[in-house]
């Protein structure tokens, strides 16, 4: 096994399923700011429809970012 795969907090300090959700959350708030480049790009293009399609891409990253951000307060708080 790879040594991220058996990882348990042991070496991080931070729990599997801790880790992966602070993952997920810098992910999806790392896309979103990611995705604003790809809208700039695409609209300085004059493509309306990509610009669309990574807008809508870059509206469910904020909302997986969120969303990650709230579980964490809500595991940190307790």
């Amino acid at each position: 096994m790879e040594a991220s795969q058996q990882e348990t907090g042991q070496v991080t300090g931070t729990k599997d399923k801790h880790y992966n959700l602070i993952w997920f959350t810098e992910q999806s708030l790392s896309n979103a700011l990611r995705l604003e480049d790809y809208i700039q790009d695409a609209e300085r293009d004059g493509d309306s429809d990509l610009a669309e399609f990574f807008r809508r891409a870059q509206a469910a990253s904020r909302k997986g970012g969120e969303q990650g951000k709230e579980m964490l307060r809500s595991r940190l708080s307790s």
